[in-house]
């Protein structure tokens, strides 16, 4: 009777550690989903500029519709970025040099935004025109939300800046995380990044009177910190784990 209460006792306590570890490594996770949404709330680009334009002409619903193309185009670069990644890690055994080099390109772009990148003016940095986003039904003007939801997808989609990011952070982050980990940090990052897009949609009037050149500047900035940090805390995740 005693051995196996001593057993169940071991169990309990391996579970249990088990457990804590497991719930360690998702937090780190978590935080570093929160870390990556960041990056993304702060990037100023042409299409915070159309999702403020769309949201004052076309009213929320309008807003809503351009910016649930863009969501559903990052996710689906979400997905390939992390299949590609997985892809070359099991064909070749280059997971600690693809890992260094997403590292090296997050650094790079974080020195490019907060000391080399040259902002030009919010008159120069105008929203994309979209063709077509607005139809007659009845006689009245309305928005077209299938052409607004289209164009937010192909914008987002089409763009080298976007296609970059993701396919960085998904190979930088594959030498040092397990698959569900990344998962709960992509996840976190979209879901972020989805609320600082739908309070960019609620709070269009008020965003686009405040976006002058120098916070721009101020903006880009920040999020060229925010890359230099990321890019150097998972190069020294991937060091520590080579020790």
């Amino acid at each position: 009777m005693q051995p196996f209460i001593k057993n169940y006792f071991a169990k309990v306590k391996e579970n249990r550690i088990r457990f804590l570890t497991y719930f360690y490594f998702m937090i780190e996770a978590f935080i570093k989903g929160f870390a990556l949404g960041l990056l993304l709330v702060f990037s100023v680009g042409p299409v915070i500029f159309t999702i403020i334009k769309q949201s004052i002409n076309h009213g929320k619903k309008g807003g809503f519709s351009f910016v649930a193309g863009v969501w559903f185009s990052d996710i689906i670069w979400v997905v390939l970025s992390n299949g590609f990644s997985e892809i070359i890690k099991s064909l070749l055994n280059f997971k600690v040099p693809i890992g260094i080099a997403g590292s090296l390109f997050l650094i790079a772009m974080g020195i490019y935004f907060a000391f080399i990148k040259k902002i030009e003016g919010k008159k120069q940095q105008e929203a994309i025109e979209i063709e077509g986003d607005e139809i007659i039904v009845a006689g009245k003007i309305r928005p077209n939300y299938v052409v607004l939801f289209s164009s937010g997808f192909l914008i987002n989609t089409l763009n080298p800046a976007v296609i970059a990011f993701w396919m960085a952070m998904a190979v930088s982050l594959s030498a040092t995380y397990t698959l569900q980990q990344r998962v709960v940090i992509f996840v976190t990052c979209l879901g972020i990044n989805m609320l600082a897009d739908v309070g960019k949609v609620l709070g269009a009037g008020n965003l686009g009177k405040k976006l002058s050149t120098k916070n721009i500047l101020l903006i880009n900035k920040i999020s060229g910190y925010l890359y230099l940090v990321f890019g150097i805390v998972v190069l020294g995740g991937i060091i520590y784990s080579l020790l």
